[in-house]
């Protein structure tokens, strides 16, 4: 039997740091794995959930989208992984007696953590306006009340639809369908927040805003990058990858501000080596970068490359990929120039790394015979962001590693189907070739113009512009920036939809009216008209397109499935007689897969080829055929201005990131082993001289207060600044409890991502004594 869930968190007094670890993964991490497996769902049934996670025939995790090769073991899931799927499958029920029990503002009170310890909800739930409390209503009223509320807009552009990125393709395809049959094109994902800056510049540079490798590639690849990502705790299973690639032989570059446990040795769980012996070491070369400082690295690199190209004693062609840079790149000889008036000085001061650093690293990469070059939100949440990953393809295409066995771009990306829910057409920007796809299928006229992403629907919401809002899954409150500002946004909705698993914040920060609707997860049985078991599909963060199967029974009788739910609110909103077969649509997926076959380029004759074990791999031109779908019908360099992040005297530049039990915004537990925190989250790592700079103790208790030169001063209260390796002038907290210092008007350009990863704040002592730190060495 599982245990009861937590009755709130133990309050910061309980905190306990110990020395990081220096190593991921092992028999700790299976342990942690079967307790959290214990708790939420007993013994038997974590032995028969965790046997399909990730199989073939069974379901794909809940959490990240990292591949899965060909040859998979019977454990093809990593410790997060596991915890996500006993955070589903978990047989804590929320019930409406427990809303009863619990009014919106006291819920409004409590964690994230407390929130989603609380189980599955299991019907659909009500809160009229002006009432204190949800109670439980009928799917068909619910569908009534949200027909009503959509119809009554002066226009369809005052209602948003938020995706999350665990919704599967039919569900993400269908969405659109009915946000677009409506009339807008308001819709912001999650991707909005992480990876915009990703699909920006590889658009502009390669054509195409998705990764261009296989994992075979990262496996086959002489040198890798992995830059801006902690993989030991928000990717685990790319360790296995990694460590494959070091026994071929394989050197991996790590640039992190944290020297984090997952980067530096794994010991796989696996095999003999990470159990009994001392794992595989994993980066060769640690470059500890200050926080925005990726661009000048990878602009100093290639200079040194340019530089070893005009050696005298070089021949041409040698260290540049002369013939590829001629036959498929355009825009070489302006970025050659600019590299050419490299200021040093900036690069020092950027990144905080000696130069003979970078010069042994550019040695690394002349050796290299392929380059990948992995990133994550390292990356993608900086003002520069997209002139960073520009750069990165600028210094991928001097050697010609796009488009070649064992190169290549990889951007890793977080929610199991966040990627496919952007092929699916969740894009506030659609292309016009896709519109005229869906005119083509079902009759209507798609809306051509722009709607708002996610920056701009929380402004829209703040000012009244958009008054009803509908997310798809996730947890908007305390993904999105700004919390205070959010809130107040949400809070002025005319009627807020949640359709959620579990619960959350965002079902307590919600409209004068508000709807929580209940649905399947991952790892149940749905089941259709005939009762036949049905799958849905997911792509990963490689292209590759596959089957989910659930086999649990659903948590509660009342649940549908995320198409259902789709289909049905439009049958209310439509009518009977829609152009759009609603209906057809929910009784039948393959239905669905058809019209995606007609609609989506890549899924031609997807029924087939999807049913096939493994499922397929989208095409790619440029990792294909070396055909790059830009303007110039080439790779394109770009010339990026070096950004040197500053801030004034006696002030940090903070990073917000996960601790190892999170996954984005659900809390699995209040420990950060790997990093040494336990049993707490408002924490803030501070390098140890920055610290005895500002007069505060190891362990002192503060308030973050960040600084925005248009806007007012945001403050996150009672901190534990704790000495911790970081970069000088540097600092990281945890999201979302640090979410509330970054400022909604702080976007990155092009890509209007938040600046999760580079806000300025000062440290403000509350005076209370420093809290107990053990002593423990380095483990």
């Amino acid at each position: 039997m599982a245990r009861k869930a937590p009755r709130d968190d133990p309050g910061e007094g309980a905190l306990r740091v110990t020395a990081p670890k220096a190593w991921a993964a092992g028999i700790p991490a299976v342990a942690h794995a079967l307790r959290m497996g214990y708790d939420q769902m007993g013994v038997r049934r974590t032995a028969l959930t965790l046997l399909k996670v990730n199989q073939k025939d069974g379901f794909d995790c809940p959490g990240c989208a990292w591949p899965e090769g060909d040859h998979r073991s019977r454990a093809e899931f990593c410790e997060n992984g596991a915890k996500a799927v006993a955070e589903e499958a978990t047989i804590r029920r929320v019930t409406p007696q427990f809303f009863a029990e619990h009014p919106v503002g006291e819920l409004a009170s409590r964690s994230d953590y407390w929130l989603g310890q609380q189980g599955r909800l299991t019907e659909p739930m009500y809160k009229p306006a002006g009432s204190r409390t949800y109670a439980p209503v009928t799917w068909d009223t619910a569908f009534d009340i949200i027909s009503r509320e959509l119809k009554a807009l002066r226009s369809p552009d005052e209602a948003a639809f938020y995706t999350s990125g665990r919704t599967s393709n039919e569900a993400a395809y269908l969405y659109q369908l009915l946000v677009r049959r409506f009339g807008t094109n308001n819709l912001p994902d999650c991707s909005n927040m992480c990876h915009e800056s990703s699909g920006s510049a590889l658009t502009e540079t390669i054509g195409i805003g998705k990764g261009s490798v296989h994992l075979d590639d990262l496996h086959r690849a002489g040198l890798i990058f992995v830059v801006g990502q902690n993989p030991g705790t928000n990717h685990p299973r790319m360790l296995s990858a990694l460590e494959k690639a070091k026994r071929r032989g394989a050197r991996i570059v790590a640039v992190n501000p944290l020297p984090e446990a997952g980067l530096l040795r794994f010991r796989n769980p696996q095999n003999a080596r990470g159990v009994a012996g001392g794992g595989t070491p994993l980066a060769d070369r640690f470059l500890q970068i200050r926080l925005g400082g990726d661009l000048a690295l990878f602009q100093a690199l290639a200079r040194l490359l340019l530089d070893a190209e005009d050696a005298e004693d070089a021949e041409p062609g040698t260290v540049l990929d002369r013939d590829f840079i001629t036959a498929h790149t355009d825009g070489f000889g302006a970025y050659a120039a600019h590299l050419r008036a490299l200021d040093w000085d900036h690069v020092t001061e950027a990144t905080g790394l000696p130069r003979d650093v970078i010069e042994a690293t550019a040695r690394d990469v002349v050796s290299a015979r392929s380059i990948v070059v992995c990133w994550a939100m390292g990356l993608t949440q900086h003002k520069h962001s997209v002139p960073t990953i520009r750069e990165v393809v600028n210094f991928l295409l001097l050697r010609g590693n796009i488009g070649r066995p064992g190169a290549g771009v990889c951007p890793v990306r977080g929610h199991s189907n966040v990627q496919g829910d952007r092929t699916m057409g969740i894009y506030e920007k659609p292309p016009a070739e896709f519109l005229d796809a869906l005119r083509k299928e079902f009759g209507f006229a798609p809306p051509r113009h722009h709607g708002f992403d996610a920056v701009e629907t929380i402004r829209a919401m703040g000012t009244g512009k958009v008054k009803v809002f509908f997310a798809m899954g996730g947890n908007f409150v305390s993904a999105a920036p700004d919390t205070a500002a959010t809130e107040r946004a949400l809070r002025s909705c005319r009627l807020t939809v949640q359709v959620s698993t579990k619960l959350n914040r965002s079902h307590a920060v919600c409209g004068r009216e508000a709807l929580i609707l209940p649905t399947l997860g991952r790892t149940e049985r749905d089941l259709g008209p005939d009762g036949a078991a049905r799958f849905v599909t997911v792509e990963d963060s490689m292209g590759s397109v596959h089957a989910s199967r659930g086999g649990l029974p659903p948590a509660s009788s009342h649940l549908l499935s995320e198409p259902a739910i789709v289909c049905r609110l439009a049958r209310s909103l439509f009518g009977p007689g829609d152009v759009v077969p609603w209906a057809a649509f929910e009784a039948d997926y393959d239905a669905v897969r058809d019209s995606i076959a007609r609609v989506v380029p890549g899924f031609a004759d997807f029924n087939t080829r999807v049913r096939r074990p493994g499922g397929f791999t989208l095409p790619h031109a440029p990792r294909d055929e070396r055909r790059f779908p830009t303007r110039t019908g080439k790779a394109n360099f770009t010339v990026n201005p070096i950004e040197v992040p500053r801030v004034p005297p006696g002030r940090l530049l903070l990073q917000t990131l996960r601790s190892h039990d999170q996954y984005n915004t659900t809390i699995y537990g209040l420990d950060d082993r790997y990093r040494g925190i336990h049993r707490g989250r408002r924490v803030v790592l501070v390098h140890p001289d920055d610290l005895a700079e500002r007069g505060i103790a190891d362990g002192g208790l503060v308030d973050l207060v960040s600084e925005w030169p248009d806007g007012p001063e945001r403050r996150a209260e009672a901190f534990r600044a704790l000495a911790y390796d970081t970069p000088r002038g540097c600092c990281a907290a945890y999201f979302p409890e640090a979410n509330v210092l970054v400022p909604l008007d702080s976007v990155a350009d092009t890509s209007n991502t938040p600046t999760s990863k580079s806000v300025v704040v000062r440290l403000e002592r509350r005076g209370a004594p420093p809290a107990d730190r053990a002593r423990d060495q380095p483990t």
